[in-house]
């Protein structure tokens, strides 16, 4: 504790609980897409982070790449940008989470919903990279918000348990009464 009596941040442990957050928050999302597919298979021909790398000038042969496992083709660029992102993203709320106890709000769900909206219907849409949100049908947005909210709430979860443990303190905000 500093000289105020309230605990420090705790940024190496707000670190390691987004690493692995965002690796189990990223598997989470891709099961939700198997049960939710925001895309048609037409749409998904050409995913998101495959069409953002190209727009940075990645050629298409590269973009699509894909190992086998159990005879089908997976996209394992598309997985690298897919956990790169979720890892990030995820570290980037649990330092927030240190500093302000608010982008919790909701489990974390409003912080997926946030991300959605600053991607899915501004940033991406204004690039190019996915259509104008008008554009994009209804079970599209449907897969994404919620998937983002369950998302966030998966990356929450590991943040509160992997925090607890191993700092063995509860988050910063709460009252000990020590």
């Amino acid at each position: 504790m500093n000289i105020a009596g309230k605990r420090q941040p705790r940024i190496w442990a707000a670190v390691i609980a987004g690493i692995l957050g965002g690796i189990m928050s990223g598997i989470v999302k891709l099961g939700w897409e198997v049960l939710l597919p925001p895309r048609t298979i037409a749409r998904n021909l050409t995913n998101p982070p495959q069409e953002l790398l190209q727009q940075f000038g990645m050629p298409e042969k590269i973009t699509h790449l894909t190992y086998t496992y159990s005879g089908q083709q997976m996209p394992w660029v598309s997985f690298i940008m897919h956990f790169g992102f979720s890892i990030t993203f995820a570290i980037i709320y649990c330092v927030l989470a240190e500093y302000f106890p608010k982008v919790k709000m909701g489990q974390g769900t409003v912080y997926g919903i946030v991300i959605w909206i600053a991607f899915h219907l501004l940033i991406m849409p204004l690039m190019g990279t996915v259509p104008a949100v008008w554009n994009q049908p209804l079970s599209e947005h449907f897969s994404e918000a919620l998937g983002h909210a369950v998302w966030a709430w998966t990356i929450e979860v590991f943040r509160r348990d992997f925090r607890n443990r191993i700092t063995h303190e509860p988050d910063r905000e709460v009252e000990t009464g020590i």
